[in-house]
């Protein structure tokens, strides 16, 4: 098997940036969704219920601020996060650092409700959660349940096909293949069986290994086109056809990494 993509997200909920290589910390990715989006009572606007998060373009700047961009708005720098901390409503968080006061009017006009923009200081404050497969000493950024996502690229072809199928027994049109940016993966593979990442429990990406969490569950973003920000219905419809059990649908693993190092496309990845 092989890595074909590493993405790196530096907001949570926005869009992610391509990499070529990437350093993996106790928390994933150098760089990952270190800043987050909250409204006034601290709980993260997350992407499902805000899909304009989607057309959000980050830079990390080199002083450890942001540079933004959206659709419709104007650009922005914005400094390293020194402000004041704030509570926010994260599993196994308790204070973030807020961003300037033009970060939150900058997101508040592109979400049309009072929103804030803080920062993750030292992701080592945040634990995984036990409940999803979090181990002592496991830690992670503002990223959902673990430190990474890997998908497969045999997995979403299968997909695509279970797609078709169903769309030609509707007499459909068969759409077009589903962009992996709906799933917003850090790692993707190929080489693998369709599915076979289900029954992983440790896989090594070029010099680093990683733990395998659990199985992702999938919610109502993956319906959303990361170029439109517009939802439809697939792929939670065909997923709940083909990859339905305990009540969710299932696409993708979850990582934690038990070394550090650097990831670059192309490295192979081998299931241990």
């Amino acid at each position: 098997m092989e890595l074909t993509d590493i993405v790196i997200y530096p907001i949570k909920s926005g869009s992610g940036i391509a990499k070529e290589a990437a350093v993996i910390q106790p928390w994933g990715l150098d760089g990952d969704r270190r800043w987050a989006v909250i409204g006034e009572d601290g709980d993260n606007l997350w992407l499902g219920e805000h899909p304009r998060m989607i057309t959000v373009r980050a830079r990390s700047l080199e002083d450890g601020g942001l540079a933004l961009s959206a659709p419709g708005c104007p650009g922005l720098t914005v400094p390293p996060a020194e402000g004041k901390r704030v509570p926010v409503g994260f599993t196994g968080l308790d204070e973030a650092v807020e961003a300037d006061q033009a970060a939150h009017e900058w997101f508040t006009r592109l979400l049309g409700r009072p929103a804030r923009l803080v920062w993750l200081d030292d992701p080592r404050r945040r634990s995984v959660d036990p409940a999803h497969g979090g181990l002592p000493g496991d830690v992670v950024s503002f990223a959902w349940d673990a430190p990474l996502l890997l998908t497969s690229r045999s997995s979403l072809r299968l997909l695509d096909e279970w797609i078709a199928g169903g769309a030609g027994e509707r007499g459909e049109e068969p759409p077009a293949p589903l962009s992996m940016a709906r799933f917003r993966p850090n790692v993707v593979v190929d080489g693998a069986e369709p599915y076979e990442e289900d029954g992983w429990a440790e896989v090594q990406i070029g010099e680093v290994d990683f733990r395998v969490s659990e199985i992702c569950d999938r919610c109502a973003v993956t319906t959303i086109d990361p170029d439109t920000a517009v939802k439809g219905k697939e792929p939670i419809r065909t997923l709940a056809r083909h990859r339905r059990w305990d009540g969710k649908t299932w696409f993708g693993i979850r990582l934690v990494p038990r070394s550090t190092g650097t990831i670059r496309v192309g490295d192979a990845v081998t299931r241990l």
